[in-house]
């Protein structure tokens, strides 16, 4: 790890997650805003907006809060775009920048597109952090997106008062095996394809600074294969796990596909340590505000606190959320006909 301190005397590691005031997607903006901010954004209401003479070039918008945009070209193929950035959320550089790439490569896999090329987005307190640090985020980025056979072309990068790093992503997707928020219908299971408490260990490590290399790992891994396999299996609809936490976009999924879901909170999978840190309290403040956004929508049954924050969990990188039965995967509920003023049962 990268040092910093005065020029006698031994330097002190760099902890990047004490230069953000959040950490990874536990920093977004909360749901509940983010939609208010967008209401009225649809294209049909902004004036200029390129004409679609056929009405279905824009295959995927701002409607149903999905994972990226999509737009039909003119061979018969269409364009999937996306941008995802954050704070520190581990204070290894390296670490961060793997998990970032993989976080933004996987809106393109939760759309059923294989990405093609990426842009890097940096923010950087260059009179605060040495620039070889913001050089391992970049080349931890690097090494991701090129086993996911990405390029990475140039970007942008400005000055920062806090460290923030992502991607913008440029991908291919076939518009007539779209994964998409809208497809859900009753009668067809739930998928989880990574297993949940990142936020939570990630909460922990920014507050103690113990490192959990599992989670690391879990974060890392890119929804290539998850995709596929969805795709393989048959399933149309699907999203990926991140920072709204499994209730959030779960919530933003049945809603669209106007269905309910079910969870099967035994049933969901998570990462070793979890338990423990929840009943020692290390869950985020993002994490508490996605609970807040859903209980309106939520019948919680019989569910804990702990599950309930487990369920909330603020992900970064977290696994693909698919309608349908994936092998290799655990189920964990399935969707149902719409119960009036319910989108989520927890059982």
């Amino acid at each position: 790890m990268t040092t910093v301190g005065p020029a006698a005397g031994p330097a002190a590691p760099v902890r990047l997650t004490q230069y953000g005031h959040g950490g990874g997607c536990a920093c977004k903006i909360p749901p509940g805003e983010l939609e208010t901010m967008v209401a009225g954004l649809l294209p049909s209401r902004i004036p200029g907006q390129p004409p679609d003479a056929d009405g279905d070039r824009l295959l995927v918008g701002l409607d149903d809060g999905d994972d990226a945009a999509v737009v039909r070209t003119g061979d018969g193929s269409a364009l999937v775009s996306t941008a995802d950035f954050f704070t520190p959320v581990v204070d290894d550089a390296r670490d961060w920048g793997r998990i970032a790439a993989a976080n933004a490569l996987s809106d393109v896999y939760a759309m059923g597109g294989r990405p093609v090329v990426a842009l890097n987005l940096l923010g950087w307190p260059r009179d605060v952090l040495p620039a070889d640090l913001a050089q391992e985020v970049l080349a931890g980025a690097l090494d991701v997106a090129g086993r996911a056979g990405c390029f990475v072309g140039g970007g942008h990068s400005i000055d920062s008062p806090e460290p923030l790093y992502g991607m913008a992503v440029t991908g291919l997707v076939d518009p007539d095996r779209l994964l998409r928020n809208d497809a859900g219908r009753p009668g067809v299971p739930l998928t989880l394809t990574k297993p949940l408490g990142v936020g939570i260990l990630n909460n922990r490590h920014k507050r103690t600074g113990e490192v959990f290399a599992h989670a690391v790992a879990c974060m890392a891994e890119l929804n290539d294969r998850a995709g596929a396999a969805a795709l393989e299996a048959g399933a149309v609809c699907a999203t990926d796990v991140t920072g709204f936490g499994l209730l959030g976009h779960l919530h933003k999924l049945a809603r669209a596909s106007g269905v309910t879901a079910v969870v099967d909170t035994g049933a969901v999978p998570v990462l070793d340590g979890v338990w423990e840190s929840l009943r020692a309290g290390y869950v985020s403040g993002g994490t508490r505000r996605n609970l807040d956004w859903v209980r309106p929508h939520l019948d919680a049954g019989r569910a804990t606190a702990d599950q309930l924050h487990l369920l909330a969990d603020a992900q970064t990188s977290g696994g693909l959320l698919v309608a349908g039965e994936v092998p290799g995967h655990p189920v964990i509920g399935e969707l149902v006909p719409a119960v009036a003023g319910t989108t989520l049962v927890v059982r």
